[in-house]
């Protein structure tokens, strides 16, 4: 009989400022920790700035503030993608972005 667990879903997403100050970079995750944490079916939740001194040529540098939310499964994401604070930290912050990627992975943990 095959497994019927539902795998997390990893929400990793990497925000570049049109203005990418120290001040502006805090004001990011600031409002991330505000907006995005502890929603229902969170299992980990982190927002941080780029790591300065890590530059090996793997490294991908050209973002500001990077947020990571594993999601206990797919409904949780989806739920979170349009539940009322998530959209509120995109209409208050979506102007100070030069550019935003996502990168969702599924993770049987």
């Amino acid at each position: 009989m095959a497994d019927a667990k539902q795998p997390q879903l990893i929400h990793n997403v990497y925000f570049t400022l049109k203005d990418g100050t120290p001040e502006n970079t805090q004001g990011l995750i600031a409002a991330c920790d505000k907006y995005l944490s502890g929603h229902p079916g969170v299992v980990y939740y982190a927002a941080g700035p780029l790591v300065p001194d890590l530059a090996r040529p793997v490294n991908v540098r050209d973002f500001h503030v990077g947020l990571s939310v594993v999601f206990e499964n797919k409904q949780a994401h989806d739920d979170y993608q349009i539940a009322p604070r998530h959209l509120q930290f995109i209409e208050e912050n979506k102007p100070t972005w030069a550019q935003v990627r996502v990168f969702d992975t599924y993770a049987w943990a």
